[in-house]
């Protein structure tokens, strides 16, 4: 699901690395003007606009054709002793021209990268961030189909001989070491991995998920290191402005059942506080014999969310939806969703937002049904910028 993260590591990016040509600081904290920046032109880019011929390993790897793409991974993860762990980790990769650089520096790149790393200790009620930025040259930052790779600095993602893939970052009050295997085939979400977001075409992007991958390794927050195992979702979504203008932000959910089965979904909101007709989602069984479950894509008038506890941020003062029942009649699906806790907003280089570890508890007609997850909510304390996708128009 698009994050407000091109926004906010754009804003950064266009003011530091065009002249600098390096490597930026990490900057959590820094506000910069999003409007006092020049906004990079979407000609040139393709757009995901009809079916993509989906190939893999190779459409693991990046897609320089296209403005953005973003690797993004979260995880809910446990001690030996049960403690309860969220994880984000989030690599983004922005064009800001098209085709090869030009000249004969090794620094010239029209490629430019983000990170985001999150660990929430639900235990301790604490919530950990921090963002990295750099450019796609001399090796700082990049990524790769075969083998499998994404990173920036010592930040990264990467295949393994033995299949799986290896996750690493590391700040002073966090860290982790993870080992995420894949046990099922790659969800290609909207119509053959075609995921509308907007009434017009190219208000879309091409987007598959990897569920329900196992994942086990270590956690470190402080002084504090723990052996950790749980389960961990990956979305890697590819696409030049895919928002439609005057969507100002949405609610999107991941959420991995017990029973082996999955649900991802997102409400795009208007100013009006309408929704918008393109918001949807997928729910996906549980894995048969064959590897695969059923798969049914979701509309917008298949969804039921109804809010029905919000919560203040002692931060930026914003207030966020805290609780939701989903209803969808067409599965008989009845959920309760509920931050694992309250207060996982970031605040990054130009937009505030929140996202976190979520639980999921219901029930799918006279089954019930336990889950665990990830939610993003976004344009609640900052309004998402839309002038991208409408000047792409």
């Amino acid at each position: 699901m698009p994050v407000a993260f091109f926004r906010s590591f754009l804003a950064l990016l266009l003011g530091l690395l065009i002249g600098l040509g390096g490597v930026a600081p990490a900057a959590a904290t820094t506000r910069m003007q999003w409007a006092d920046l020049p906004e990079p032109e979407a000609a040139g880019f393709e757009r995901a606009i009809g079916p993509h011929r989906w190939r893999f390993p190779q459409d693991l790897g990046p897609h320089p054709e296209f403005q953005t793409e973003w690797w993004y991974y979260t995880g809910n993860l446990e001690s030996a002793e049960g403690r309860p762990f969220g994880f984000q980790f989030t690599v983004f990769r922005q064009a800001l021209a098209p085709g090869a650089p030009q000249g004969t520096s090794q620094w010239r790149s029209p490629q430019v990268f983000s990170a985001h790393f999150t660990v929430s200790d639900i235990a301790s009620d604490r919530f950990l961030h921090q963002e990295r930025f750099s450019r796609g040259s001399l090796g700082l930052a990049g990524a790769s189909a075969e083998p499998y790779g994404v990173w920036l600095n010592d930040w990264q993602i990467r295949s393994q001989p033995d299949g799986s893939v290896r996750i690493q970052a590391a700040t002073e009050e966090a860290e982790i070491d993870l080992e995420v295997r894949q046990s099922r085939e790659p969800v290609l979400q909207g119509r053959d991995g075609l995921s509308q977001k907007g009434p017009e075409p190219g208000n879309s992007s091409y987007y598959y998920s990897l569920i329900q991958q196992p994942t086990s390794g270590t956690l470190r927050v402080g002084e504090n290191r723990f052996a950790v195992h749980g389960i961990s979702w990956k979305d890697h979504e590819i696409f030049t402005n895919s928002l439609a203008a005057g969507t100002i932000g949405w609610d999107w959910f991941s959420a991995q059942f017990d029973d082996g089965s999955a649900l991802m979904l997102y409400d795009l909101r208007h100013a009006d506080g309408s929704r918008e007709p393109q918001s949807g989602g997928r729910w996906i069984g549980a894995a048969g014999a064959g590897g695969r479950g059923p798969e049914e894509e979701l509309k917008a008038a298949d969804l039921n969310l109804e809010v029905i506890e919000r919560w203040r941020s002692p931060h930026s003062g914003a207030t966020y939806p805290a609780a939701w029942r989903l209803r969808i009649p067409r599965l008989d699906l009845d959920l309760e969703i509920r931050p694992l806790m309250a207060d996982q907003e970031l605040t990054t280089s130009s937009a505030t937002y929140w996202e976190g570890a979520m639980r999921y508890a219901g029930h799918k007609g006279a089954t019930p049904l336990q889950g665990r997850g990830y939610g993003e909510l976004t344009g609640y304390a900052d309004r998402l910028d839309t002038r991208l996708a409408a000047r792409a128009r």
